[in-house]
């Protein structure tokens, strides 16, 4: 059986009188790409806040490569890497500036800093805006300074919300490359998406869910063959719209 990267045990979140997220179990395996998917609203962002240990969830057992969370967040944060959905990128800063602060919190130094700094801008295509300030920055761009942001550090584990969003067609490409890399070098990725071809092209599984709720689990092909359709949208469509 397949190494476990992330454990959810009949996970709950409530927020007041609102339920986000409703008895979730998962279990995701070292190594693949791991798809997220839902409406919004579904619960996604707040699954994936409790799986970096940012959320405590009201009930259910939470395992992180080996970390139980978020008590032993801590420890296992410096293993994980996080695109947020928001861009809070320092626009003062340089791109390369954004990195080296970000390197040096998960303790990088001297020439492991600069070589993970070089290899993360190249990955995500602005080595040659480096040295720019990242205020001067696209939208599109910022967004890929960002998840260079979330893989400097060379993290076990990657959890990218919406890591396309905003982007031209071209940067997706390069994002969804990246997607596969990181995968193929032994990196556990979680990708949370309402871009339903971001998980057509990259995704090893994909959990569905709706209202909070797992609605489905599996391979493309194998949720096509269960739910009687063809294509990852007509089986989406189907289970989140009735």
């Amino acid at each position: 059986m397949p190494e476990i990267a992330v454990k959810l045990d009949e996970v709950s979140k409530r927020f007041g009188h609102i339920l986000a997220v409703d008895r979730l179990s998962l279990e995701i395996f070292r190594g693949e790409v791991f798809g997220l998917l839902g409406p919004n609203g579904a619960g996604k962002t707040t699954t994936v806040r409790m799986i970096c240990g940012l959320l405590r969830p009201t009930s259910g057992h939470i395992t992180v490569l080996g970390y139980k969370m978020p008590d032993e967040a801590l420890r296992a944060r410096k293993h994980i890497g996080l695109l947020p959905q928001e861009s809070d990128v320092y626009e003062m800063l340089t791109g390369r500036e954004n990195l080296e602060y970000f390197g040096r919190l998960y303790g990088l130094e001297g020439e492991e800093l600069a070589r993970r700094v070089e290899e993360a801008l190249r990955l995500v295509g602005l080595s040659k805006r480096a040295d720019d300030r990242a205020g001067e920055y696209s939208g599109g761009m910022k967004r890929r300074l960002m998840v260079a942001r979330a893989i400097v550090h060379d993290p076990e584990l990657v959890i990218l919300d919406e890591p396309t969003m905003g982007l031209d067609v071209f940067a997706v490409r390069r994002i969804r490359r990246l997607i596969r890399r990181l995968a193929e070098g032994g990196r556990t990725v979680i990708l949370t998406t309402n871009d339903l071809e971001d998980a057509e092209r990259t995704c090893d599984r994909v959990a569905i869910i709706d209202k909070g709720r797992l609605v489905a689990l599996g391979t493309i092909k194998e949720l096509e063959e269960r739910f009687q359709e063809k294509g990852l949208e007509d089986v989406f469509l189907k289970l989140v719209e009735g």
